[in-house]
């Protein structure tokens, strides 16, 4: 391995590797999975504060919803950046930056006094958390041996699934003592660990142990047409849920129209021999191009569900915040139990099965939403959300594996980043289908989310809608059945490189 030139005495990693052992790439992970969680955590807790940072400065529905829209689009975006990132600045450079980007939108979300610096944050911390986050899925598949990746998943998946389980609780807490300007300072002590962990053990080359070069420039043309189509996107699904027609219509076209620009705009830059955003010979691989379908599937229906869920709890069944919250705790337990236990089994076990388990398992836990009823017990709800979440434990560490195991080391970055965007934007779009249908429903059987009690027909509403993400995951297991090896993939190196 060539060390990087700049600065002379910082250790690449051979160096490191020597250093600590064998045990290093361990805890390299643990140094990502850090930031990691920070991020994760800084885009679910601030939905805790929105209603009191909406009160403080006066704000509409409309303008506070941007809080988390600002961050979502950033994020997505972002994403899209971190191969050209980690090649031109190499590992420890990007992710310090991140961290500080982050940190800094922390506390200077903390400590605005007006709006618009509050929003400024939160893209801030969208793009930080963007390009972080399929930095652990680069290292799992290039530091690590194939016989290891599927522990290393589990062992990333199940710290970072902590993030969102505590994360919400944590705030609520800091909320009631101490404002809405606690959330945002609630990353701080998670950026600073992460940076002296990033001093401590991340490398300073780029992937593959290789320099970091300066030679090859960012793909503007690209992030701008990428851009703009996730916008038009996300803006169009927001006011199909806002009931205005047209405007949703032409922003979808917008939506459409950036997606083949996007395409023929990469396809001219590679034919050029530059550097496009998406390489887009990665879907010419058979299992990363169902893999990608997958995940945006698996998006849809995660995002939707957990816009979903608490939802049904509390309007259709009418439960209490902090009941809702109390039952959805064992399957987050169960979540992180279920992510460590099959990502050793990923070791062992073909990545398709796993993962069409997982949907099966999930599709399973929708369906089984019909049979519930007003007067039906607790515990079948706690059972159906546990069902669920084991499903994702079994999704969650397989398909990144089994989608990106096949792909030419090179192409590793560009297929960790293009999934990771793929399934944000079916995220985006589950929680907006999920909402729109819901409405829809809701007014054929002549009720509406505004009447304070509930009914059978209401009931019936949300059934249909269920029925909608257990038919969408069993979709997708059609794809997940294409991750199947076609060829024994070939031996690795004995010392792999990140």
């Amino acid at each position: 391995m060539n060390p990087e030139s700049n600065p002379p005495a910082a250790p690449a990693m051979s160096a490191l590797r020597q250093r600590y052992g064998e045990r290093y790439r361990w805890y390299l992970l643990i140094s990502v999975m850090v930031g990691t969680m920070a991020s994760i955590m800084s885009s679910t807790v601030v939905n805790v504060a929105i209603p009191g940072l909406s009160h403080h400065f006066a704000l509409d529905q409309g303008r506070a919803q941007w809080v988390s829209s600002g961050f979502m689009v950033a994020m997505t975006v972002s994403m899209l950046t971190t191969p050209w990132m980690l090649g031109r600045f190499g590992y420890r450079k990007t992710y310090v930056g991140t961290m500080v980007l982050l940190l800094g939108g922390g506390i200077v979300g903390g400590m605005a006094t007006n709006f618009s610096l509050v929003l400024l944050a939160r893209v801030a911390e969208g793009l930080a958390a963007g390009v972080v986050q399929p930095i652990p899925a680069i290292i799992i598949l290039r530091a690590f041996e194939p016989h290891e990746q599927g522990r290393a998943s589990g062992l990333f998946g199940m710290g970072v699934v902590l993030a969102p389980a505590i994360g919400p609780s944590i705030g609520g807490v800091l909320v009631d003592l101490f404002g809405w300007r606690s959330i945002f300072f609630m990353v701080v002590p998670f950026c600073l660990a992460s940076l002296w962990l990033a001093y401590k053990f991340v490398p300073t080359t780029a992937p593959g142990g290789i320099a970091a070069t300066r030679s090859t420039r960012l793909d503007w043309g690209g992030l701008l047409l990428a851009t703009l189509g996730t916008l038009c996107l996300l803006n169009g699904l927001v006011e199909l849920r806002a009931g205005v027609p047209w405007q949703s219509a032409l922003l979808l076209m917008g939506a459409l129209s950036s997606l083949v620009a996007f395409i023929a705009w990469q396809r001219k830059l590679a034919s050029a021999g530059g550097s496009p955003l998406m390489n887009l010979s990665l879907f010419g691989y058979r299992q990363f191009a169902m893999g990608s379908v997958v995940a945006f599937i698996y998006g849809t229906a995660l995002f939707g569900s957990t816009y979903l869920l608490p939802v049904y709890m509390q309007v259709a069944l009418q439960l209490s915040a902090s009941y809702v919250g109390s039952i959805l705790l064992p399957a987050g337990i169960v979540l992180a139990v279920t992510i460590a236990g099959v990502g050793r089994l990923a070791d062992r076990q073909p990545t398709w099965a796993l993962v069409s388990i997982g949907l099966a398992l999930l599709a399973a836990s929708f369906a089984l939403m019909l049979v519930l009823r007003l007067d039906s017990a607790i515990w079948l709800l706690v059972v159906f959300a546990v069902i669920g979440r084991i499903g994702l434990g079994f999704i969650l560490p397989s398909l990144n594996l089994g989608s990106m195991r096949p792909l030419a080391k090179p192409l590793i970055p560009q297929g960790a980043s293009s999934i990771n965007f793929l399934r944000m934007l079916g995220g985006a779009a589950g929680v907006s289908l999920c909402a729109v249908v819901l409405e829809w429903r809701l007014a054929a059987h002549g009720d509406s989310l505004t009447n304070p009690t509930t009914s059978a027909a209401r009931l019936a509403a949300f059934d249909e809608v269920f029925a909608m993400l257990a038919g969408i995951c069993a979709l997708a297991i059609l794809a997940a059945w294409q991750l199947r090896e076609t060829r024994p993939a070939p031996a690795s190196a004995a010392t792999p490189d990140a």
